[in-house]
């Protein structure tokens, strides 16, 4: 009996050691979050910053942070908690990129220089790869076509296959590359057959349905339904 008791109070003590710890980790683990969105954000937008740099300083010094109405294009001054919430479904013949929902609002970055003049339009994207959604941002220049950076952050893809997402040389492949074609209409390859072409991109190798999602996904968030009205606006200088 005594040793039933004395595993009880230990368990109990252990528990609120840890519950304890927990609460007390919380606040550093929700910036910690805060900060690496932050440094992929200013990666994607082409910012180089060092590890000791005050991200939060950075950040806030060239990227300014906009809501957008997906079904719109349009800004939205202020949202309540509700608002963010709205999840919208997405027409089976329009989910090219298997997403099934996306956000009503969506929180998108701007990179200005010092005269206000935006440089950079920053897009969080999601692909749907083999095992895993993909999370990630595209980054545009002013005339809302060039891409001008290309960063997944969070993923499970396999290791040195679909993993390659995440490899700098084949994220610095986008650099420069048009997502629309001269109709306007969303276009981009991920190619075994690269041209050269100002819309491929090389696939990734043993890696198909990796490469067919971010394609497949592209072709998605540059949409109508994705980001395509906003950034139709962009391009008649109504932001």
């Amino acid at each position: 009996m005594k040793t039933i008791l004395v595993a009880f109070i230990l368990c109990l003590f252990c528990s609120a050691i840890v519950s304890t710890t927990a609460v007390t980790l919380r606040p550093m683990q929700e910036m910690n979050v805060e900060i690496d969105k932050k440094k992929n954000v200013l990666r994607a937008s082409g910012e180089v910053f060092s590890e000791t740099d005050n991200i939060i300083d950075v950040f806030n010094n060239i990227i300014t942070t906009v809501q957008i109405d997906m079904d719109t294009g349009s800004v939205v001054s202020e949202l309540s908690k509700d608002d963010s919430k709205i999840e919208v479904e997405i027409p089976r013949e329009l989910d090219v990129g298997s997403l099934s929902t996306r956000k009503k609002y969506v929180e998108i970055y701007l990179k200005k220089d010092s005269s206000g003049k935006i440089q950079n339009i920053i897009l969080p994207i999601a692909s749907k790869g083999l095992w895993s959604t993909m999370l990630g941002f595209i980054a545009l220049e002013s005339d809302a076509k060039t891409v001008t950076g290309f960063s997944y952050y969070k993923h499970g893809e396999t290791p040195g296959l679909g993993g390659e997402v995440d490899n700098p040389k084949w994220k610095a492949q986008w650099i420069g590359k048009k997502v629309f074609d001269e109709n306007g209409n969303p276009k981009i390859d991920v190619t075994k057959n690269n041209t050269g072409s100002v819309h491929e991109i090389d696939a990734l190798s043993g890696a198909t349905i990796t490469g067919d999602g971010v394609e497949n996904s592209m072709m998605y968030w540059l949409s109508a339904h994705g980001y395509g009205k906003f950034l139709d606006k962009v391009k008649q200088g109504v932001l």
